[in-house]
């Protein structure tokens, strides 16, 4: 059997078995918490009872899994460089506030709002980023510590800034504080067209399916050819691998410090935008907050690789999307978070395992078309 062929059958083993352990260990703690691990596996798949209410169901099961998607690929970016980009929760809250009121003000053909919008929140989350870049590669600041203490700036000044500089008119009744509405030249178009397609009822709740859904699977196809197919890509590789190396080779391993830490801050700036120009049409004080903190969750599972970020993405959105039917079966919503995380740690461990084991099926491979059968130690 090939190598490759191998090691991916290795992967997907060890994913289900890391599922089937969750699913087990996740059992536990619903009955510990007097609820039936049945019902409430059985609450993850209800949908609803009525035609519209499913629809409503895939579409929010769908615009969650946007954002988490693209956290996941800004996170991953740093972590290609072995970088800990904590930073995504702050840099995509700023980013958010700094585009929703850039957007506001001014109207223009519903082609250039958008990208002016998109452009502003990628340019301040990548500045918001280059941040805790210039004090790794100048003073030798650790990025995990930089990047949480910036995270904690970020949430304070968005707080501010919307009750502040940038807040915009509050409607009757509103108790949340908003930026100026956008102009409907800056709402992007739903997708709600597809359900038709499938003979289903548009969803009407949170703006139907989110048209920022394509802008994320083409950002997904980009960073993958960035990362995988282009001379850039190798480089970050290659400099987190072995800096000395890559330095020895022509590569300037700061460089790639900075370039890698701007890409994951400008991915990480669009997070927000789907909610604001699918939905709300501005950044309130009650703005989703922790979708940084879960991409972290979401590249690990995914393994760095855009479509194995893309599942994780769909399962941590299926997830999230059934604490109101967890709810009705009288399952706590904590669940989630229980499976969520065990299914994380478990994943983690299984890809250490199978990395080991399929490094050890290459090594005595290796070793026997080198005419022995003792395969070669190498250190772990």
């Amino acid at each position: 059997m090939p190598a490759g062929l191998n090691r991916a059958l290795l992967t997907v083993a060890g994913a289900v078995v890391a599922i089937v352990l969750a699913i087990a260990i996740s059992s536990v703690a619903i009955i510990a918490a007097g609820a039936s691990p049945i019902d409430a596996f059985a609450a993850f798949f209800d949908f609803g009872e009525t035609a519209r209410s499913v629809s409503n169901g895939i579409a929010a099961f769908l615009n969650r899994a946007v954002p988490l998607f693209i956290a996941g690929l800004a996170v991953a970016v740093g972590f290609r460089m072995n970088l800990f980009n904590i930073g995504v929760e702050g840099q995509y809250r700023i980013a958010a506030i700094c585009a929703a009121f850039v957007g506001s003000t001014f109207t223009a053909p519903k082609p250039i709002q958008i990208a002016v919008i998109i452009v502003v929140a990628a340019v301040v989350g990548g500045a918001y980023a280059l941040i805790p870049a210039i004090m790794k590669v100048t003073r030798g600041v650790n990025e995990v510590i930089s990047t949480i203490m910036l995270n904690y700036i970020a949430i304070s000044l968005s707080s501010y800034l919307v009750r502040g500089p940038f807040t915009g008119e509050r409607a009757a009744g509103q108790l949340t504080t908003t930026t100026p509405q956008l102009p409907e030249s800056a709402m992007f178009p739903n997708l709600n067209f597809v359900f038709d397609w499938f003979g289903l009822l548009p969803p009407t709740r949170g703006g139907g399916v989110w048209g920022f859904l394509l802008v994320a699977v083409v950002l997904g196809l980009v960073i993958w050819v960035v990362l995988e197919r282009t001379r850039f890509g190798f480089n970050v590789k290659a400099s987190g691998l072995n800096g000395p190396a890559a330095f020895a080779s022509g590569v300037n391993p700061k460089k790639m410090v900075i370039a890698a830490m701007v890409l994951s801050g400008a991915i990480a700036g669009l997070i927000g935008l789907p909610e604001i120009l699918g939905d709300k049409g501005a950044f309130n004080s009650n703005f989703t907050a922790g979708l940084g903190f879960l991409g972290i969750a979401v590249a690990l599972l995914g393994r760095n690789k855009p479509v194995g970020i893309a599942i994780a993405a769909l399962l941590f959105a299926f997830l999230d999307r059934a604490q109101g039917a967890l709810q009705i079966a009288d399952v706590p919503s904590s669940v989630i978070t229980i499976i969520q995380g065990v299914i994380v740690l478990l994943v983690v461990i299984a890809n250490e395992v199978t990395n080991r084991i399929a490094l050890r099926l290459e090594e005595q491979r290796a070793a026997r078309q080198l005419g022995t059968n003792k395969p070669v130690e190498v250190a772990a």
